[in-house]
C-alpha cells in the first residue's frame, strides 16, 4: 500500500501511515505492529516468529510459532488451544476443560473433579472422584469399577459381578445365580 507518511524515532522505531489508514510499526529488534485503519485490529508479529493479534471484540489470537501452538482467549473468557497434532483444549471461564484429541476422542474435566471420556466407537467412560469408573458401551453393556468390585451389566439384564478377593457373581435374568471362588470353582449355583 501507498505510505502516506513515515516517522522515524531515536530509539531506533520507525512508524509508517498508510493511505488505508492502517499504522506500521517496525521496532530494532525485528518485531512489527500493526495497527488496522479502525483503530481496533492489532497485529503484532515478533522477532521469534510468535504473532499476536487483538480483533475488534477484543478477541486475542496468540500463535507461539516454535511449538506450532494456538492460544484464542475470547471476550467472555474462553480459550481454545489448538495444537499442530490437531489436538483442541477448551479452558471454559468455570474452571471446566475439554480436550479433542486427534482421533476425536473428548476427554471433559470437571471443576468437581470428575472426568468423561467420549470415544469415537460410542463408548462413554466416567471416572468419579473417588476413582469409581462407570464404562457404557455401544453395544447396551455397562461396566462400573470399584475399589471393591468390578460388575458388567448386559441388555438382558444379566450381571456379572467380580470382587477384589476374585469370586465372581453372575445374577441371570432368569433369577439363577451362579458363583465361583477365585480358582473358577462353582460354589453356588441356583438352576431354576
Amino acid at each position: 500500500e501507498e505510505v502516506e507518511r513515515e516517522t522515524a524515532y531515536p530509539d531506533g522505531k520507525v512508524e509508517k501511515v498508510l493511505k488505508s489508514g492502517c499504522h506500521l510499526i517496525f521496532f530494532p529488534n525485528g518485531t512489527w505492529k500493526k495497527v488496522g485503519s479502525d483503530g481496533k485490529t492489532i497485529t503484532i508479529t515478533f522477532f521469534n516468529g510468535d504473532v499476536k493479534q487483538i480483533m475488534p471484540d477484543q478477541t486475542v489470537i496468540y500463535y507461539y510459532a516454535d511449538a506450532k501452538i494456538t492460544h484464542t482467549t475470547y471476550s467472555d473468557g474462553l480459550e481454545v488451544l489448538q495444537f499442530s497434532n490437531g489436538q483442541i483444549e477448551k479452558h471454559y471461564p468455570d474452571g471446566k476443560m475439554e480436550i479433542t484429541f486427534p482421533d476425536q476422542t473428548i476427554k471433559n474435566l470437571f471443576t468437581d473433579g470428575q472426568e468423561e471420556s467420549i470415544f469415537p466407537d460410542g463408548t462413554i467412560v466416567r471416572v468419579q472422584r473417588d476413582g469409581s469408573k462407570t464404562i457404557e458401551f455401544n453395544n447396551g453393556q455397562r461396566e462400573l469399577h470399584t475399589s471393591q468390585f468390578k460388575r458388567r451389566e448386559y441388555p438382558d439384564g444379566s450381571v456379572k459381578t467380580v470382587y477384589m478377593n476374585g469370586q465372581q457373581e453372575t445374577k441371570y435374568v432368569s433369577g439363577r445365580v451362579r458363583v465361583k471362588d477365585k480358582d473358577g470353582n462353582i460354589i453356588i449355583d441356583t438352576k431354576l
